[in-house]
């Protein structure tokens, strides 16, 4: 389950309609997705380590004590195998007031952030936040949700919009009715992937943001590395 390659193209979900990946957390093909993004670099550091299962919670814990010494994704899924002492969730996951979790979701920022090959400079710290958003939405605003999920498949294969892009969709938002704006989105989005020519399966969410579903037989899934 390796995450999209850098122009690789943006395919539709058969489970939800939407890009891959942007329905989550709401779809649970999507957040499979999304969650697999850390848990592939979980897996490698274990082979790395030759750790085995009983092992992790300890190495969880190193990682966690020295977050920039890790790619953050690897500290992310370090936080996933950790229990919050406060609310009893997964550490830095947990209700948008424990105090804790906020705690453990900030010390996450500190781990290491490497841009891939052919990407503008911060699209990895983009891909990073939008992932910690998706996965604790209950620590966010719906709206904000809603914009950093259906971004992420065009974040994933390399782009990052610009400041002036970025507000602009911002604004745009605010002014539609919320059954629209999730349209809103993934229009500006595959207008994005339509001018630096990444292939992207197109057709519109429907009002209230879900999508009629692909056309039957198509594959849902051509990964790259």
């Amino acid at each position: 389950m390796t995450r999209p390659a850098v122009g690789a193209p943006v395919l539709r979900c058969a489970e939800c309609g939407g890009h891959e990946y942007g329905g989550a957390p709401a779809c649970t093909a999507c957040r499979e997705l999304v969650d697999g993004i850390v848990e592939d670099e979980w897996s490698a550091l274990l082979r790395r380590w030759e750790a085995g299962d009983d092992q992790q919670v300890a190495l969880a814990e190193m990682v966690v004590a020295e977050p920039d010494r890790h790619d953050w994704r690897v500290v992310d899924a370090a936080l996933d195998r950790l229990v919050c002492s406060a609310c009893g969730d997964r550490l830095s996951r947990g209700p948008a007031d424990c105090s804790a979790c906020n705690l453990a979701h900030g010390f996450r920022y500190a781990a290491v952030e490497t841009d891939r090959p052919g990407v503008p400079p911060g699209n990895e710290h983009a891909v990073r936040v939008n992932v910690s958003i998706v996965r604790r939405p209950q620590a966010t605003s719906g709206d904000e949700v809603m914009v950093r999920r259906l971004l992420l498949p065009a974040l994933l294969v390399g782009l990052l919009p610009t400041v002036e892009e970025a507000q602009r969709v911002s604004a745009q938002v605010r002014k539609e009715p919320p059954a629209l704006r999730a349209r809103l989105v993934e229009q500006a989005v595959e207008e994005m992937l339509r001018r630096h020519r990444i292939p992207c399966a197109t057709g519109l969410p429907a009002p209230g943001g879900s999508t009629a579903p692909p056309t039957a037989g198509r594959r849902r899934t051509r990964r790259g590395g």
